[in-house]
């Protein structure tokens, strides 16, 4: 039989919360005919509009059994939500195999209580406030996705694509999720204990001269990038680049470049399919040794222990 998967929708959810993980769960369908059976929810069902220009239409909430609930973020956080809805969520919850979120949908299960006691995330932006308005939840703000017990949460829109693809993983195998990743042209499964936010999103800077820097050095990560190549790059003597670069970034080129390294390493250390030595090398580190006092320092663990993260994380899900 089938399994019954409810997308629910309010007023002012994210169009790719909702159009990632749906996507997901239709190639799915798609690469096992029978798998999936697919409802997308609303409270009264017709027409409901997005955060943006788009809209989908819906079907009205009927409390019947699903396999999963799957509850999609927007412009929502702390409601007011309606009643009716929120009864709709425990009750629904309480009969489905598993009740996951998206985002900002994380708000609605801890309203109707079903994140008590649960350990959850939400995008790292709207974490605290989670935290605040329902204390009872155990917020961990840094994490893509986090499955407890029967309850899974997701970070931020393309976060609920890796979630989605860890729920086929659960049902259907690694194989088959692999296949949907392939298909999507997206990584594989980034695992749930990797970093929300990446410190590349705090590298924009406002000058175009330390942009290109950056660009460049992105590009050639493997290759030796002394300040003085990136001050050619820059067209500024060394002394002047230095200056702007940490006046624009907040860091040394130094500084930088490990982030860029260690950030362009860790999900190849995650995937396990490569030496360690030999990922360091990719990335332009001398070696495993130089690659390891960098993780310590940007992320708090050395990769082998990354690593037995994600392998761990991953094992649950076989």
């Amino acid at each position: 039989m089938a399994r019954h998967v409810g997308f629910l929708v309010s007023t002012g959810f994210n169009l790719l919360d909702l159009s990632g993980p749906l996507e997901v769960f239709q190639w799915a369908e798609q690469h096992n005919p029978g798998t999936y059976q697919l409802t997308v929810m609303s409270m009264n069902g017709g027409v409901v509009a997005s955060a943006g220009p788009l809209t989908v239409s819906t079907a009205p909430l009927v409390l019947t059994p699903l396999d999963t609930l799957l509850v999609v973020g927007g412009n929502i956080l702390t409601g007011p939500f309606s009643p009716d809805m929120i009864d709709f969520v425990r009750q629904a919850s309480a009969l489905a195999r598993r009740t996951t979120s998206i985002c900002t949908g994380a708000f609605i299960l801890a309203a109707a209580g079903v994140l008590d006691g649960v350990t959850a995330t939400t995008h790292w932006m709207h974490a605290a406030k989670l935290q605040a308005t329902h204390p009872s939840v155990r917020v961990e703000a840094d994490r893509i996705f986090i499955k407890d017990a029967n309850i899974w949460t997701s970070a931020g829109i393309t976060a609920g694509i890796d979630m989605a693809l860890a729920l086929v993983q659960e049902d259907v195998g690694r194989d088959a999720s692999l296949a949907i990743a392939r298909m999507l042209v997206v990584y594989h499964r980034r695992a749930g204990g990797q970093q929300q936010h990446s410190s590349r999103l705090d590298l924009d800077p406002g000058s175009d001269r330390i942009r290109l820097v950056l660009a460049y050095a992105r590009t050639h990560l493997r290759d030796p990038l002394p300040v003085e190549r990136l001050a050619q790059v820059a067209n500024l003597s060394v002394r002047q680049f230095g200056r702007a670069f940490q006046a624009m970034t907040g860091v040394t080129p130094a500084k930088a470049i490990e982030r860029l390294r260690a950030e362009a390493a860790r999900p190849r250390i995650e995937e396990g399919q490569e030496s360690l030595e030999k990922v360091a090398h990719s990335v332009g580190f001398s070696d495993a040794s130089r690659m390891r006092q960098s993780f310590i320092r940007i992320f708090g663990q050395p990769p082998q222990a990354i690593r037995r993260i994600s392998r761990s994380s991953d094992n649950t899900l076989r």
